[in-house]
């Protein structure tokens, strides 16, 4: 009996990923822990490893197709002693190639099937509304309400092509408490362009998820911001004294510097620091209870083509500043490989998102739930300050805290906020 190989949950959230390329050819002979294809979810790519031993009778779902649900068939191996031709011929592969494309194929349908006024048979009864997590997450980011779309999945269930249909539609019927956003559809914002003066690039499952995330983030948290300046002299002469007293090692006939300290590397320090000594800011909110954590995981973003990541320094506040330099340079290196694991980017207390090394002076960031707060660096320049009643030139940075109302009070982000500027203008705290 041939073996089936599924697709992978590579997280506890992932429900579909895109089967990007196929390691193995049918024919092939394939031993446990073999990789046999690689997997794109929205953040990393990944491979799928056999954990049986057979030749590739058939392949299921061809290279570049998006959208795979989690445990769809995505091949299938013959057994030792099964002869391929024979698999590829038996009614197992029949049923399992017949079911393939609504597992495999983008969710797309005609704007006919569905309508954003036209209830579903169960809504229609006032009986409950069958429909896939997805569908249901898509609906309420989208102010969708779920029971007027009409249903296209398995026993009349609302899939997430059904909420995609609306939403391409351009006409939304609004769930309850929601107010009502109007969207244009593609064809309706494309009539405003010059035809054969633009192209139409499609979106990748990262940007897809980017953009979900965001728009759930600012409608869902209810931000707020704190600012504050914060001298760097102090910390850019500690750095400069700590950077040139490392140690050196000999690689490829040359001395290279054991570490090398960025200032993003202290600006972690600092944020996790003081996230540890205002403990009130150190939260998550559900919708159970506020999530005390121990530690402070601080995720740091980082582009990467075409979108953005924020790998997790783990117990940043108990780390050294080498740790977290030589972990952030391993870190960013996998980042824009596509090969960092869920674990690594997933969760966290709190984020930094840098853009000084692009010269912004100052801007606001959004929260990555399910943490509470987020800084946005602003860029080091030299600023005409007044100290003591005197007029000098110092560097001074400019720093923005978007804080989660729900779970931060106003006075705990403006502490938050004091506590990383002591930290930053007085680094040798860092050090201890």
């Amino acid at each position: 009996m041939p073996i089936k190989i599924t697709m992978p949950a590579l997280s506890p959230t992932m429900e579909e990923g895109s089967l990007a390329k196929w390691l193995v050819k049918e024919g092939d002979k394939v031993n446990p822990g073999d990789a046999v294809a690689e997997i794109e979810t929205d953040k990393a790519t990944m491979e799928v490893e056999a954990v049986d031993e057979g030749t590739l009778a058939k392949i299921i779902v061809p290279a570049g197709t998006p959208g795979v649900k989690v445990n769809s068939v995505i091949a299938l191996l013959a057994e030792e002693g099964e002869d391929v031709a024979d698999v590829k011929k038996s009614e197992d592969v029949k049923a399992v190639v017949s079911a393939a494309p609504a597992a495999s194929q983008p969710a797309r349908m005609p704007l006919a099937a569905a309508s954003a006024t036209a209830a579903s048979p169960a809504a229609a009864k006032g009986a409950r509304v069958f429909s896939s997590p997805l569908a249901r997450r898509l609906a309420a980011q989208a102010g969708i309400d779920i029971a007027s779309v009409s249903a296209t999945g398995p026993y009349g269930r609302v899939v997430k092509r059904d909420v995609e249909a609306v939403m391409k539609a351009g006409t939304k019927v609004t769930a309850p408490g929601i107010s009502p956003v109007l969207v244009p559809s593609d064809d309706v914002s494309l009539k405003l362009f010059t035809p054969g003066e633009y192209e139409i690039v499609p979106h990748d499952s990262m940007r897809r998820t980017i953009a979900r995330r965001l728009v759930e983030s600012k409608q869902a948290v209810p931000h707020f911001y704190v600012t504050v300046d914060c001298g760097l002299d102090a910390l850019l002469q500690l750095r400069s004294g700590i950077n040139e007293a490392a140690p050196v090692k000999k690689t490829d006939d040359s001395l290279v510097p054991v570490y090398k300290l960025s200032v993003n590397d202290m600006i972690i320090k600092a944020a996790a620091l003081a996230l540890k000594e205002v403990p009130d800011a150190n939260v998550s909110w559900l919708e159970s209870g506020m999530v005390h954590h121990a530690h402070a995981d601080v995720g740091v973003a980082v582009a990467i083509p075409n979108g953005l990541i924020t790998p997790i320094v783990r117990h940043a506040d108990e780390r050294s500043l080498q740790a977290i330099s030589n972990e952030m340079k391993d870190l960013v290196k996998r980042a824009r490989q596509r090969k960092l694991k869920p674990e690594e980017y997933q969760g966290g207390s709190t984020s930094v998102s840098n853009m000084g090394m692009f010269g912004m002076k100052a801007f606001s960031a959004i929260i990555n739930p399910p943490q509470s707060t987020i800084f946005a660096i602003g860029a080091g320049e030299e600023r005409a300050v007044v100290k003591n009643g005197t007029l000098e030139i110092a560097t001074v940075m400019t720093v923005t805290i978007s804080a989660d109302h729900r779970a931060v009070d106003g006075a705990v982000a403006a502490e938050l906020a004091q506590r990383f500027k002591k930290l930053i203008e007085n680094p040798l705290a860092l050090l201890v």
